[in-house]
């Protein structure tokens, strides 16, 4: 995997890229509200191996090895704003044939950037997105505050995010449960979401019900997939990655 620090809009981006399948669609991986690319672990690569697909990896502004967040202070439409980002990445790249593998945080920007440009999206592969803010999603971000205060989170978090996780964790939990936050909502994009969609959630996800999953296969105008993983919580990959990456895999054999 080549690593690089790639340069967006004046923001300082790193990424990490394996481009050995020449004319083959490349795998983006977006990662969710506290992850990284280190995070992923070897999620993409093994993916890229079942599919026969390159990679490319990114840390957002503010988080792994990237530069810092100016402020932790987001605006409503910040994932919205991320979408647009990574369209310039794209285009900076030369990749017109993503498939977008997004987490969380990164499941929703992938819904967004496919639906914004589907020119350069050719299917999304959405792991426990948000497409609106739900009561046990508040509660999930309340619960991981609570965790940051009373446990070694902070101490884990900055393996990975160095001197930049108060900023971060502050930026997640501050947006999120901010009054003007709760009414956040992308079901009027998914419309323009015209690529084969997988939502992947576990039916115990403590960050969102199967709403965001049902709400969102009903309304995008592409073929759409749901994969409900029963007794997993809101990270199946981690949880169980082999049933994630076999799902993953079928899914992208069907649509390059």
């Amino acid at each position: 995997m080549e690593e690089r620090i790639i340069e967006v809009r004046e923001q300082k981006l790193y990424i990490t890229c394996n481009n050995s399948f020449e004319g083959k669609p490349v795998l983006v991986f977006l990662h969710d509200s506290l992850g990284c690319t280190q995070l992923w672990r070897d999620l993409p690569v093994k993916l890229s191996e079942l599919t026969g697909c390159n990679i490319l990896v990114y840390d957002r502004l503010g988080y792994g090895k990237s530069g810092p967040m100016l402020t932790h202070e987001r605006p409503v439409n910040y994932m919205e704003l991320e979408a647009d980002l990574l369209n310039d990445l794209l285009i900076k790249l030369n990749i017109s044939n993503a498939i977008l593998f997004g987490h969380s945080d990164g499941g929703t920007i992938a819904l967004i950037t496919a639906a914004k440009y589907p020119e350069k999206v050719k299917a999304v592969i959405c792991e426990a997105g948000h497409i609106f803010v739900e009561d046990v999603t508040l509660k999930g971000v309340y619960d991981a505050w609570e965790a940051y205060k009373t446990t070694n989170l902070a101490e884990r978090l900055q393996k990975y995010h160095g001197d930049k996780v108060e900023t971060l964790f502050r930026a997640w939990t501050e947006t999120w449960t901010r009054e003007d936050y709760r009414s956040w909502n992308i079901e009027y994009l998914l419309k323009n979401i015209q690529c084969p969609l997988l939502f992947i959630q576990g039916e115990a996800d403590e960050y969102g019900t199967l709403d965001q999953v049902e709400k969102t296969v009903s309304q995008v105008n592409g073929p759409a997939e749901k994969y409900i993983i029963p007794g997993v919580g809101h990270t199946p990959h981690k949880e169980v990655p082999e049933l994630v990456l076999s799902k993953a895999a079928e899914f992208i054999a069907v649509n390059i």
